[in-house]
């Protein structure tokens, strides 16, 4: 209970003393009990005046800290309404107060005498009087005071200057008690003197105010003031804090209107100490005994916020400097809880912020404060949708520490939020309920944060999987860029074979697509119902360069140049997709999914070209085997390039491809959240172009070019040599008509043994031979690179491929005896 009004200060017990612990701990004086901020709980607590009018005052808005501190004053003393447009009656004022308050000290009187002296005017005066404050210390205009910055300005005008060494103590502690409560303040006087600050001292000590006491007060005094001014110097420290950070930012706005609560409840704590002073009941000692507490926490809300002006900070950063000083006075819990209520009430603009993102996906940050920064502006219009990675991105400067750990957490929230949005679907979220921010207990937050991330992971993760039928399109994927429907394949090449055979500048692509219509509408994938979502695309670089571009990250351009390529090295497969399921079949994602159709494509095309020069090679089976010699190496050099073919693609689809897929399958089937599912999806590609060694570390890509090159050519020309079978033939039935006669004709035998050797004979052979050689020594290399890739990554099935190729240790014996020969030559 709040001793009644008038009691005398001595007769109060101080153990009955209420300290302000939400605000400003023990910032007030035995007669006072603040026990809230708010302005309804700050209105209870004190009286100020004995009219109507001053109670009403002190539940009015808070306004600038000017008006507040006038507002304070003028409970104390009411100042005359002309006062900042009459100078002269300011100064008339001033004249009166100030003679009559010297008067009073000298003669031993009580300072209450003062405040029945009437000025010119009519208005009464008071120690703590605007009126006096405002013609003795600064420009008696309000305009002067803007941002509160009393700060001991001071003005030219001359006073008669207190000889406090000829007063007796009792008028030496009146008049030091005067001026001390005008130092504290902010306000000049006689007594003690501010010096200038140094502003090249280090760190918040540019900020500090040192004073100088009149020597002529008694030493016992003047080591009380000492004690007590540097409350004065951190509170107009703060007022320098206050004057810096407003106006900038929603963040330092909260905080400088919280600044205004403390301050005004410290002025109420002065004007309050000003009435003892009148009745007398005040003496240094007890005002030391009751300030102590607030100097302490005084000291340390400057030392928080002091880092804020000395950087000049805003937003983010000024929510981490006050969470830190709420840390650091762990044990103090006075000081603590003051702290503690300033960043709660600072950070209320900014958890705002977060809850709006929260809970809509909306960020709404006019003054760029946030943690989350939309750069839909900067992208393309047609990429906003599809760039999932680039759209929304953390802004660490504006992250504050204690939401460091839970960044990815919220920006995926709004994220899926934006997607569900843009789908058209309508956001039902919990509403969030007192969302604040408590630095010393971090669950409530956390648990929101958490909570609405999971609704959202939830929502969009339906509207990705059910509505718009994900696996499904997953599955289309499969069957036409990972060659999984067979029969469509082999329709479709049979039909395209002749278009993609020319150049890659002569090739239609509307007869692609036409062929592609027809193909998918014979085949069994008719049945497919995303089938009219695949499309053919000529691509302007060949695989190897595709594949850089895609690992690299390059955006396509205009300027690349057309090689000299067939269609067959240009062609692919594309998908077109719409939102949301473009999120996670993504134009990267697509590209990848093309490397590897590619790769397999063109192995089909190889494939295909060696299986029609066996064809074409099985009329040698009438030759006879003396007729025949010449096309056998040739025939075992097609078996071999067969051999490898096959069994790459073997290696692709069914060692690598398939087991991935199942290995995805089953991690779909637990996905929590699209992120994850991204994942996932990502690493089931990366998977398979690392297995199937489609990597731009890796040299085996380009070998595997250069071997299908090396058949191509070897195809072109076995083809080309059909007259040679022709020719072959026909001397093979003359050879089997001269068998038929009697053993007394062995001139004619030796006749048609020579005639079966044409003349290109040995032409034929050297080809062969260095095909032969050009396959071999690739094969070789390819087979080094694999068993370096199996020895350094033992997981893997890279194994598995040099022991299908090399199942009978042929190219072991052709690795040996080329080392054999390297070595002889050396």
């Amino acid at each position: 209970m709040r001793p009644p009004h008038g009691q005398p200060l001595q007769d109060r017990k101080p153990g009955s003393t209420k300290s302000l612990t939400d605000e400003l701990s023990c910032l007030t004086l035995p007669a006072v009990s603040i026990q809230s901020t708010s302005t309804s709980a700050i209105g209870g607590a004190l009286e100020f005046g004995r009219h109507q009018e001053a109670r009403a005052k002190v539940n009015e808005s808070l306004g600038e800290l000017n008006v507040v501190k006038k507002r304070v004053l003028n409970d104390v003393c009411p100042t005359p309404d002309n006062i900042s447009h009459n100078t002269i009656a300011a100064s008339n004022i001033l004249s009166l107060n100030r003679s009559t308050t010297i008067n009073s000290v000298r003669s031993g009187h009580t300072s209450s005498s003062a405040n029945n002296t009437k000025s010119e005017d009519g208005a009464t005066s008071s120690l703590l009087c605007p009126a006096h404050d405002a013609a003795y210390n600064c420009n008696p205009s309000e305009e002067y005071r803007t941002n509160n910055l009393w700060d001991y300005c001071e003005v030219n005008c001359e006073t008669a200057k207190l000889n406090v060494a000829a007063l007796p103590l009792a008028s030496q502690q009146k008049a030091a008690l005067s001026d001390l409560l005008y130092c504290l303040s902010g306000m000049r006087c006689d007594l003690i003197t501010p010096l200038p600050r140094d502003d090249a001292a280090p760190g918040i000590d540019k900020y500090k105010t040192c004073f100088v006491v009149d020597k002529g007060l008694d030493k016992s005094f003047t080591s009380i003031i000492y004690d007590i001014l540097p409350l004065a110097s951190h509170f107009m420290a703060i007022q320098q804090v206050m004057a810096a950070i407003d106006g900038r930012g929603q963040v330092n706005m909260a905080l400088n209107a919280e600044l205004v609560i403390i301050s005004r409840d410290f002025y109420r704590l002065i004007s309050e100490a000003d009435r003892e002073l009148d009745r007398g009941a005040l003496t240094l000692q007890k005002l030391l005994y009751y300030l102590q507490p607030t100097m302490w926490v005084m000291e340390q809300l400057w030392i928080s916020l002091g880092d804020i002006l000395l950087q000049d900070l805003k937003g983010a950063a000024v929510l981490t400097v006050l969470f830190n000083g709420v840390k650091r006075l762990d044990g103090d819990k006075a000081a603590q809880t003051m702290l503690i209520n300033v960043t709660t009430k600072a950070a209320q603009p900014y958890m705002r912020m977060l809850q709006m993102w929260l809970q809509s996906g909306i960020i709404d940050d006019y003054m760029t404060e946030f943690m989350i920064k939309d750069y839909s502006k900067e992208l393309k219009e047609d990429k906003v949708q599809n760039n999932w990675e680039k759209r929304f991105a953390i802004h660490s400067e504006d992250t504050p520490i204690f939401l460091e750990k839970y960044s990815n957490i919220i920006l995926r929230t709004g994220k899926y939020l934006n997607v569900i949005r843009q789908c058209g679907k309508l956001i039902k979220s919990k509403p969030i309920v007192d969302f604040r921010f408590n630095p010393v207990d971090e669950r409530r937050h956390v648990s929101v944060i958490k909570e609405a991330y999971y609704f959202a992971a939830r929502k969009v993760l339906d509207v990705l999987i059910i509505e718009n039928d994900l696996m499904g399109r997953l599955q289309s994927v499969k069957r036409y860029l990972l060659l999984q429907q067979g029969d469509f394949i082999m329709e479709f090449m049979d039909a395209c074979d002749e278009e993609l055979c020319k150049n890659v500048a002569k090739v239609l692509p509307m007869t692609l697509e036409n062929l592609l219509g027809l193909t998918l509408g014979l085949s069994s994938a008719c049945s497919d119902p995303y089938k009219d979502d695949l499309h053919c695309e000529l691509l302007t670089y060949d695989l190897v360069t595709q594949m850089n571009k895609i690992i690299s990250h390059c955006e396509e351009d205009g300027s690349i140049d057309h090689l000299d390529l067939t269609g067959m090295e240009c062609f692919s497969f594309t998908y077109e997709v719409k939102w949301p399921v473009s999120l996670v079949l993504n134009k990267m994602a697509i590209g990848q999914y093309q490397i590897l159709f590619r790769q397999l494509f063109y192995c089909k095309h190889v494939e295909r070209q060696l299986c029609k020069v066996w064809k074409e090679n099985s009329k040698t089976k009438k030759f006879s085997p003396r007729a025949a010699w010449l096309y056998r190496s040739a025939f075992a050099l097609r078996q071999r390039m067969m051999n490898a073919i096959q069994n790459l693609e073997y290696y692709m689809m069914i060692e690598v491809i398939e087991p991935n897929w199942h290995a995805f399958i089953e991690k779909m089937r637990k996905v929590e959240d699209i992120d994850m599912l991204l994942t996932i999806h990502q690493d089931f590609l990366t998977m398979c172009l690392k297995s199937s060694m489609l990597t731009e570390d890796s040299q085996l890509s380009r070998i595997i070019f250069r071997l299908a090159k090396i058949c191509l050519k070897f195809c072109e020309f076995i083809q080309q040599s059909q007259r040679i079978f022709i020719d072959a033939e026909l001397k093979s039935m003359v050879c089997d008509s001269g068998d038929e006669k009697s053993d007394s004709q062995p001139d004619t035998l030796e006749q048609a043994e020579c005639e079966q050797k044409p003349d290109h004979a040995d032409t034929f052979t050297e080809r062969i031979k260095c095909f032969d050689r050009g396959f071999t020594s690739a094969l070789i290399s390819f087979l080094k690179e694999v068993y370096g890739l199996a020895k350094a990554n033992t997981n893997d099935v890279f194994m598995n491929l040099v022991n299908r190729i090399n199942f009978n240790g042929y190219y072991s014996q052709q690795m040996e005896a080329i080392c054999i020969e390297k070595a002889m030559g050396d």
